[in-house]
């Protein structure tokens, strides 16, 4: 998969390609990562990217013309793919769009910076708009490598394990269940018998119920936009009831 960043600021991104993760994808060519510097696009000898807006106001806004050449530089090495601006505005990023993005043939990721992108670049060019949360940050880098991390790890054979991406947090509108490794006491806590006992099948359906558990108590939103299987509904049934015996 192709990945191309737009930004004023291509050296934030040297450490990022070259780490953890990504840089194994890149090293087994599961992604081609790119970055085209806007300012190289800009014309004058002072090479301009901003400009003062129109109606007045604080700031500055990012001038269409070479965000546009910077984007036709990079459409010439990848034309089919989906073009990107992370903006405040943009729809909210989450997994279920980090494993549809994950399909794409290729990604170009626009960083605004100052007060914005002029919006005629937007309408002529942008395919969409990603946040990944509602905060202002300086600029839409940190943005573009949540977003290339997130879609990533879900790009087969990226991960040691391919099942990995698939049990993690949000993959079933879950948050993970607990977890546990050595030693199997801490301060005298011990870990859960269950994981000791090799019995996989009840392993499994203590995840399970951890899993809704921690759902219920840290992120109950999720519950609400889930369709509970008849396993969990019977779990948050008993709850329920112990809960009842509980309170009198």
């Amino acid at each position: 998969m192709k990945f191309c960043v737009l930004t004023l600021f291509p050296e934030l991104f040297d450490p990022f390609w070259n780490h953890g993760i990504i840089r194994r994808a890149v090293q087994g060519q599961k992604i081609n990562p790119a970055t085209i510097n806007i300012r190289d696009h800009a014309k004058g000898r002072h090479r301009v990217t901003d400009d003062r807006p129109y109606g007045g106001g604080c700031g500055m806004v990012m001038k269409p013309e070479p965000l546009a050449a910077a984007l036709a530089e990079a459409k010439k090495g990848m034309p089919s793919a989906t073009t990107l601006l992370l903006s405040p505005q943009g729809k909210r990023f989450d997994q279920p769009l980090a494993q549809s993005l994950a399909s794409e043939e290729g990604l170009i990721l626009v960083c605004g910076r100052y007060e914005g992108v002029d919006e005629r670049f937007v309408d002529l060019h942008v395919d969409g708009e990603i946040s990944i949360g509602d905060f202002v940050l300086t600029g839409g880098e940190l943005g573009a490598m949540v977003v290339i991390d997130a879609v990533v790890r879900l790009i087969p054979g990226v991960l040691g394990n391919d099942d990995s991406a698939g049990s993690d947090t949000f993959c079933d509108g879950l948050v993970e269940h607990a977890h546990y490794t050595r030693p199997s006491t801490v301060d005298d806590e011990p870990v859960p018998d269950v994981l000791l006992s090799g019995n996989h099948q009840e392993i499994e359906r203590w995840r399970r119920e951890t899993a809704l558990m921690r759902t219920f108590m840290k992120r109950p939103d999720l519950l609400a936009q889930r369709e509970l299987s008849p396993q969990e509904r019977e779990l948050l049934v008993k709850w329920r009831r112990d809960i009842d015996r509980l309170i009198g």
